[in-house]
């Protein structure tokens, strides 16, 4: 194989799209604001900065024609030098050297060898960004800006070059309004915003293999995981009976020994695949009088038969004590259908005789008492537990891993009247 000159190793190198992963190339072209969203160390720097540069220098995909103008904002000054211009994704390391800009740190700008210039901005002055004008910008970790909206309103006042000003936007996911509007309008048909998304683990390769295992091991699943290391956007309702703090604060690596283990099932309304989700729940008490939940098995589009069948394997897998099965909905059909798969097993049948928010609200102060603890991370109950409130799940659909999970943890924690048991564990 012939050996490469150092400038075509340099070319070759430089030639991003051959390396970039799907999410990293620009989608198709009627989009006005393109949201990157990833975690940390997913690459969302290099695919901004790299967007920057095509824009520059007119290369497509990204343009036809070079862009004169490009603003660069970031949380800081600081952060836009050390990120986004001298980082190691940044802009001066992924140029080839013929066509690399020229930094000028006092003057807070980049010049091209072809004429282009990007002006560095921080969004703690959003007053610096009154009068110049752009036809692109790439704004960094927009979630983090101090004075957010204003210094994002400012920046679209000056975006006003060219026949279709076009910007970036590069960060980890918050919850915060701007970020939620930007998600909702990527939803409309004109296509004015579009929405790439990215998890750590995509740029494993170009990664530590320990900080992957470690942050792995570490947030998982969490709410600061799923944010930080998935890039999801993860929300909690204002008048949820549980918050984000109070479930990470209940985080345990693993249950200790437990006196009594139950799996909770919340059987769907109907047979149907179409139905509601059949929540199952495992949890347990230990010694001491403090819950564990131990696994959300929940299954969807089951018929009886299959989430009968992995309830029993659930009571098997942890040697539970019993199934505790809500009856309201199918009446006696769900335990019949546990019996069919497996005569054997212990069933206790509950039935609500109150609605659910009245039922989960001494749950939650089992919580908010921290007398609960969470053996692992379970997002999608937990973003039930975070989204429900007086009126239910914000989507309309039925609780059904809350459901569970409160049967599971009334049965072995709280008396008939919501008081706790002292004896007869």
């Amino acid at each position: 194989m012939e050996t490469a000159t150092p400038d075509e190793y340099e070319v070759l190198k430089a030639e991003w799209l051959i390396w970039a992963r799907p999410d990293q190339k620009p989608p198709e072209p009627l989009w006005s604001i393109w949201l990157v969203l990833g975690g940390r160390g997913a690459g969302k720097t290099r695919t901004g900065a790299e967007w920057v540069k095509g824009m520059a220098l007119g290369h497509e995909p990204y343009a036809q024609v070079a862009t004169e103008r490009i603003a660069l904002v970031g949380e800081t000054q600081g952060q836009v030098r050390d990120v986004m211009i001298e980082g190691v994704s940044g802009l001066m390391a992924i140029h080839t050297r013929w066509e690399r800009p020229s930094w000028y740190p006092s003057r807070r700008r980049l010049e091209w060898p072809n004429g282009a210039i990007a002006q560095a901005f921080s969004a703690e002055d959003p007053e610096g960004l009154r009068g110049p004008q752009f036809g692109a910008a790439w704004s960094d970790e927009l979630a983090k800006w101090p004075n957010l909206q204003e210094c994002w309103d400012m920046l679209q006042f000056g975006l006003r070059l060219g026949d279709r000003p076009r910007q970036i936007v590069t960060t980890t996911p918050r919850p915060v309004p701007l970020i939620k509007r930007l998600l909702a309008e990527s939803q409309a048909a004109d296509g004015r915003v579009a929405v790439s998304r990215a998890a750590t683990s995509a740029n494993r390769f170009n990664l530590a293999a320990d900080f992957i295992r470690s942050v792995t091991a570490s947030y998982g699943g969490t709410r600061l995981g799923r944010q930080e290391l998935d890039g999801e956007l993860v929300e909690e309702s204002a008048d949820a009976l549980w918050t984000r703090a109070i479930i990470e604060d209940c985080r345990e690596r693993e249950a200790p020994a437990l006196a009594r283990i139950v799996v909770a099932v919340d059987p769907p309304a109907s047979s149907s695949q179409r139905a509601d989700s059949c929540g199952l729940v495992v949890a347990g008490i230990d010694s001491d009088g403090l819950g564990h939940v131990l696994e959300d098995g929940t299954v969807s589009g089951a018929r009886p038969h299959e989430w009968a069948a992995k309830a029993v394997a659930l009571y098997r897998r942890f040697e539970a004590d019993a199934l505790v099965v809500e009856v309201n909905q199918g009446g006696e059909m769900a335990t019949a259908v546990i019996r069919e798969v497996d005569p054997g097993v212990p069933v206790t049948a509950v039935r609500a005789t109150r609605g659910k928010y009245l039922r989960a609200e001494p749950v939650a102060a089992l919580y908010a008492q921290g007398k609960v603890r969470h053996a692992g991370a379970f997002p999608a109950l937990e973003d039930e537990m975070c989204d429900f409130g007086p009126g239910g799940l914000s989507s309309g659909r039925s609780p059904d891993r809350l459901d569970a999970l409160v049967w599971a943890l009334t049965h072995l924690m709280l008396g008939p009247k919501g008081r706790p048991r002292v004896r007869g564990i």
